[in-house]
């Protein structure tokens, strides 16, 4: 991967979090305290998308102070600013009969390396602000893969869970029948998220196809594996998130093998990072879900978790009393409690806070991953730091799933499918470039160690070249 060039070393002032020499200059602090306060006034009761913004913003002063031309040119305040946002009814009904109106959502944050590219997420939490939190740390994530893919998110606040078959394919319908007037492969590429599996993926597809008399395969990414999906691509999230934390652990001399993870969540992502784990030597011990989690002291029995989860669709308590001796479920427990070398964050936004973190430092780890967007709170990211914990940010760890599905877009582009063996070696080299380029980087800017800087500023000089180059648009 090529590593992005940038200026000489400089010390890093304007978060909290890191220490070194505050040479940044005052108008540089000055200026980013008033963009972030027009951020918040500008998109009030956004609190996901200000705690996204801030942390991004505050990694950028040594970047900015060297750069006055982003100043000029105003690229941060294009950068925090959508290119496009849309908001859509999405009616539906039931099996019943009854008739359902939820909201869809798509925010097309910036195309300045590619197409937008990123998920959509189904759950009832899905708002403006969310979808704007994870479309702004898309770009970022999108940049570090150097695969031209450019940063959206989507989604609704519909909730599959419970729903027939029959019930989640009428929404798809509806959903898309808004929805593929905004996507194409060379304008938008959504991929599937919280909520959004091959299921969802597979109905949005057939309506997408059904309006448009096209059969676009690249227009929607993690389809089913027989009619252009990838292989690895269900894996690639988990998969790469244990590649990053295996990357941490060599820079410092250590190795996976041997260590005990704690793993939350029992989705797509968290099933995957336990599979990793257990295939190089680690052993992931729990899995967790909104009513507790399992702590199995033989490790998660990833086979049984999958049939629980993706067939049955049951709750982690089902895989505690079919597992046996070794598992117990905790109701409305806090999996962080559990010790453990390695931690992987893997649920959803804000789950692993300073408590929690204080309690995993007590407890030794050595490592933290994150495997969801932004799982970990800003004071919680502060105590690992301080404490010296390796911390691999979301945006560089959980790389992984867009990386492939760039990769899903490649073989759509020409018509073929690759092997096994060459999308696992092409993820592998992601995401150890990512590492290096995050590493790197964090050295260059005088905070060696600090991934999230490292990843906020590579991702940051990517797409900032390509805006400046490009005009003011």
């Amino acid at each position: 991967m090529n590593h992005a060039a940038g200026p000489t070393p400089v010390g890093r002032a304007g978060n909290p979090r890191l220490k070194g020499p505050q040479v940044t200059r005052p108008d540089t602090k000055s200026r980013i305290a008033s963009l972030l306060a027009d951020i918040e006034r500008r998109n009030p009761a956004q609190p996901e998308f200000h705690q996204a913004a801030h942390e991004v913003l505050e990694s950028l002063a040594p970047v900015l102070a060297q750069h006055p031309e982003y100043a000029d040119a105003a690229l941060v305040e294009r950068l925090v600013e959508p290119e496009r946002q849309i908001i859509f009814r999405v009616p539906w009904q039931d099996d019943h009969g009854k008739v359902h109106v939820n909201r869809g959502f798509r925010v097309e944050f910036n195309s300045a390396l590619g197409p937008y590219k990123g998920g959509l997420r189904f759950h009832p939490s899905v708002n403006l602000g969310i979808v704007k939190f994870l479309g702004f740390e898309q770009i970022f994530k999108n940049a570090l893969t150097g695969l031209g893919i450019g940063g959206g998110k989507g989604g609704s606040d519909f909730d599959p869970r419970g729903r027939s078959d029959a019930e989640v394919m009428r929404f798809c319908q509806s959903f898309m029948t808004e929805l593929y007037r905004h996507i194409g492969e060379h304008t938008d590429v959504p991929a599937g998220d919280i909520g959004v599996g091959g299921r969802e993926i597979g109905y949005l597809f057939g309506q997408y196809r059904r309006i448009t008399n096209r059969w676009e395969a690249g227009v929607l990414t993690g389809k089913g594996r027989h009619w252009g999906g990838s292989l690895i691509r269900p894996e690639a999230t988990g998969y790469g998130n244990v590649l990053f934390a295996a990357a941490m652990l060599r820079e410092r001399g250590e190795d996976l093998e041997g260590q005990t993870a704690v793993v939350s969540g029992s989705g797509n992502v968290a099933i995957y990072t336990v599979e990793k784990l257990a295939a190089l030597g680690a052993n992931a011990v729990t899995c967790s879900d909104s009513g507790g989690y399992v702590v199995d002291e033989k490790g998660i029995d990833v086979e049984l978790l999958k049939q629980v989860k993706e067939v049955e669709r049951g709750r982690v308590s089902d895989y505690a009393a079919r597992r046996g001796a070794s598992a117990r479920f905790v109701a409305n427990g806090n999996v962080w409690d559990v010790p453990g070398d390695v931690a992987l964050p893997s649920a959803t936004q804000n789950e692993l806070d300073a408590a929690s973190a204080a309690t995993l430092i007590g407890n030794g780890v050595k490592a933290v991953s994150e495997g969801a967007n932004m799982p970990t709170t800003p004071d919680a990211v502060h105590l690992f730091q301080e404490a010296g914990v390796a911390f691999g940010p979301g945006k560089a760890a959980n790389a992984g799933g867009v990386a492939v599905s760039a990769l899903e877009m490649s073989q759509n582009h020409a018509r073929t499918s690759w092997s096994r063996e060459r999308v696992e070696e092409e993820l592998t080299h992601i995401m150890n470039g990512i590492h290096a380029d995050c590493h790197e980087t964090a050295e260059r800017y005088g905070v060696a160690g600090d991934y999230v800087s490292g990843a906020n500023i590579a991702g940051f000089e990517r797409v900032v070249g390509a805006m400046l180059e490009q005009g003011v648009i």
